[in-house]
């Protein structure tokens, strides 16, 4: 086998083996680069699915007609703890209907990058 000077090489004394060390960064890039695939199942697409469609409690906190976006404090969210944090919104028409104070219950997904409310229903 060639030596890379390049790569830092471990030798045990004790035995024949000897264990090239890979840098760091290279390797945790081709796990993360996996990671969607190993992830990505029969069953992900519908559970996905899914959980955009779960409505969630939410209190209209701030309107941004200039910016297109909502400001919600909401309970879980598909997988996040309660807060309060900036939708973009499905249809610009529905910031003409909400009313900081207002209760709504609120479906989200990730629309373009950027999660976004995709369904609201008043309660």
């Amino acid at each position: 086998m060639a030596h890379n000077d390049d790569i830092p090489v471990i030798h045990r004394p004790d035995t024949a083996m000897r264990l090239r060390l890979l840098p760091a960064a290279p390797l945790a890039a081709v796990l993360l680069a996996a990671l969607p695939a190993i992830a990505a199942g029969p069953t992900a697409h519908a559970a996905h699915a899914t959980a955009a469609q779960a409505l969630t409690d939410g209190v209209v906190k701030k309107i941004d007609k200039a910016a297109g976006r909502v400001t919600l404090t909401h309970g879980p969210l598909n997988g996040m703890p309660g807060m309060t944090m900036a939708f973009a919104v499905k249809d610009p028409a529905w910031l003409d209907t909400l009313k900081p104070g207002e209760r709504i219950r609120f479906a989200a997904d990730t629309v373009n990058g950027a999660l976004t409310v995709v369904k609201i229903e008043r309660p």
